[in-house]
């Protein structure tokens, strides 16, 4: 009988299972840096792009804040200038006001009392003066009393001195409060004609 040696076959084929088995991992290994490296380059490039991003959003963000910084001092110049023209306005107004206020108290002095001073602080004017009786004192705030420019007078003082034969009554007195405003057909009587 021939005998046949399986030997050299069986070990060739494992020779061959084991090559193949090493070619298989090394590809796999092979396969999995490049997975690696190309993960690893991606990712770096996604971010090296979100890091451009992000530098691009940073100056435009920089220079919206410039321009709103410019756009809050812009808005502070322009309150100021229209606080500057309410004032300007406001004293446009009191111009006016004050040619009123000075042509009514003329007109309302009765005959005999005569003011020495005149002072404002704030709404509240302060006059003194001598008048030829208490009584023609009394006419005068009577008359304030009634003007559409002034309100409530207060007597301060009042003190009689003789002045030669005669007697005279040395006088302070406030008109508390608000000026009044006129009406506007107040206002055009007291305008003076031209």
């Amino acid at each position: 009988m021939t005998r046949i040696n399986l030997l050299p076959w069986r070990e060739h084929r494992r020779k061959e299972q084991d090559r193949q088995l090493i070619s298989i991992g090394l590809g796999a290994a092979v396969m999995m840096v490049l997975i690696v490296v190309y993960g690893y380059l991606h990712v770096t490039a996604l971010i090296d792009e979100q890091n451009r991003r992000n530098d691009f959003l940073k100056e435009q963000i920089a220079a919206v804040d410039k321009e709103i910084a410019e756009i809050k001092e812009i808005e502070k110049k322009r309150a100021a200038l229209v606080a500057r023209i309410q004032v300007i306005q406001k004293l446009q107004e009191d111009r006016a006001q004050i040619v009123h206020m000075f042509d009514d108290l003329a007109r309302r002095i009765p005959e005999g009392v005569y003011l020495s001073t005149l002072k404002q602080q704030g709404q509240s004017f302060t006059l003194t003066g001598t008048a030829q009786s208490n009584a023609r004192v009394s006419d005068f705030m009577r008359k304030l009393d009634a003007s559409e420019w002034f309100a409530v007078p207060d007597l301060d003082i009042i003190n009689v001195k003789p002045q030669g034969s005669d007697r005279i009554s040395e006088f302070s007195l406030r008109v508390n409060g608000e000026v009044k405003t006129p009406t506007p057909e107040a206002a055009a009587k007291l305008a003076p004609k031209s």
